[in-house]
């Protein structure tokens, strides 16, 4: 650790210290409550259902995963795999958008018979809601699609309401380069030589949540870089994120509570 690194270690611990006395304005008021996958605690995660309910129970923004039908399409699912109500599976990269979106999804949670979301159709609720959105690039992409993804929300909502993650740094690297300006968040757990060469660039940081060292956020907060942890889903680990002074936090919860209105 370098002298710098000393120093807004030793401000981290008064900053916070500070923070718990309640010199600072609560954190709660400062922080931005993201919802991982829509409301997936209580709704069918990445679907259109989920979304919505999380902007009517209060959540200010959603999270979701982006990927890439066979044919092109920007869909939204965790992983690659969608599972269907008839006891069917489809990866989503290995079939078209009209295969995909032909049947419900399994839907364990609600009576609705859901299908398969666009990052269109994202972007559009998060639009009608005012809600902030994070955007998460699922593997490597291609420039195009890069260029496809930057178009919507460019025609349908503003940056200043969204973020773009990856968990691959060459997303983010080839972003930089092509969109100087874009809002651009790594996605990892603990501190690593990729958290540190997000921070070199200027990227936004978003860390697991039980695997993060403050240290590391104050890091990128010193160099006015916005921090987020995920994901956040009971007091405890809510608790200690507000104490993080983090910008963002994701929870499968409402406010790390499995409460519904």
């Amino acid at each position: 650790m370098n002298p710098y690194e000393i120093l807004v270690s030793i401000v981290a611990v008064f900053t916070l210290l500070l923070g718990n006395l309640g010199v600072y304005q609560k954190q709660e008021e400062k922080t931005r409550f993201i919802a991982h996958r829509g409301f997936c605690s209580q709704y069918l995660e990445n679907t259109e259902e989920a979304f919505i309910k999380a902007a009517e129970v209060g959540f200010d923004g959603c999270e979701t995963d982006v990927n890439i039908s066979k044919d092109g399409v920007l869909m939204l699912v965790h992983g690659s795999v969608y599972y269907y109500e008839d006891g069917t599976e489809m990866d989503v990269n290995e079939h078209t958008y009209a295969e995909l979106t032909s049947k419900p999804l399994k839907n364990d949670f609600t009576d609705t018979a859901l299908y398969p979301c666009t990052f269109r159709r994202y972007i559009e609720i998060m639009r009608d809601y005012g809600m902030f959105a994070f955007i998460e690039l699922k593997g490597e992409y291609p420039d195009d699609k890069l260029d496809e993804m930057v178009s919507i929300v460019d025609e349908l909502y503003t940056w200043d309401m969204c973020s773009v993650q990856s968990m691959q740094m060459p997303n983010l690297i080839k972003l930089r380069e092509k969109y100087p300006d874009l809002p651009l968040m790594y996605c990892g757990g603990g501190y690593n030589a990729e958290v540190k060469e997000a921070r070199d660039r200027g990227f936004d940081v978003d860390m697991k949540v039980d695997d993060v060292f403050p240290i590391t956020l104050m890091l990128f907060k010193a160099k006015g870089l916005r921090t987020a942890v995920w994901t956040a889903d009971n007091d405890k680990m809510v608790a200690y994120a507000l104490s993080l002074g983090v910008d963002f936090i994701e929870s499968d919860y409402l406010w790390g509570l499995n409460v519904t209105k």
